[in-house]
């Protein structure tokens, strides 16, 4: 008998071990680029760009996608496959103020018209925004010349989808749940993900570590 015994639980400590390795895969990032591979003072070629001198510069140990500080308007690059959802967009951008002026940044996902993750430090506001309309914002605190990580998820929820996002300084620990979130009655559209900035500081802004994944639901 336990010699039956000691078989059953390693099996099941053989499928256990199993079906982990499948959810690491599953978990396998669609889509990731941190720049250190990439041509200095170009773009990548799989990168869609919306408008914008994007290039990539490196400050001798890191290099990075960066947006020069001029003209003031609103740009964006869209990368990674396209979907619709149950997916995750994760990013670390870096931006400084000028005196009263600040840049504006986010992340994206479904496209231009899709859901948008931003950081608005002149309003000290954490922003979701559907295309160019807010949907849900809450208070934050943003730190000039500091990298500040972003994810913004998109998942089916019953009959309805939910767009939930949060921020958080470099070096700290990430928040265990959605700092803003909105619920949506319509599917999002299929769409990349993206990432988006206004220099309205005349700063450079910095874009680094892009990851797209897939949202895998845990047993």
């Amino acid at each position: 008998m336990k010699t039956i015994r000691r078989a059953v639980i390693l099996a099941g400590i053989v499928l256990s071990i199993a079906a982990g390795g499948l959810r690491a895969q599953d978990n396998k990032p669609l889509y990731e680029n941190n720049f250190e591979s990439a041509e200095i003072d170009k773009v990548p070629d799989d990168f869609l760009v919306l408008d914008g001198a994007f290039t990539v510069k490196s400050d001798g140990t890191n290099k990075f996608l960066e947006l020069p500080g001029a003209p003031l308007d609103s740009f964006g690059v869209l990368f990674g496959p396209t979907e619709k959802s149950d997916l995750e967009v994760s990013a670390r951008i870096k931006g400084t103020s000028r005196g009263r002026r600040f840049p504006t940044f986010g992340v994206g996902l479904n496209g231009q018209e899709g859901y948008k993750l931003q950081v608005s430090p002149a309003k000290k506001m954490l922003e979701l925004y559907k295309a160019d309309e807010v949907i849900a914002s809450v208070g934050y605190e943003w730190k000039s010349g500091q990298w500040t990580m972003l994810k913004l998820a998109v998942r089916k929820a019953g009959k309805d989808w939910v767009v939930e996002g949060k921020a958080w300084m470099e070096g700290t620990k990430e928040p265990e749940s959605a700092m803003v979130s909105s619920d949506q009655k319509f599917p999002p559209p299929a769409g990349r993900a993206s990432i988006w900035g206004q220099p309205y500081s005349t700063t450079p802004i910095q874009f680094d570590d892009l990851v797209v994944k897939r949202i895998v639901e845990r047993p």
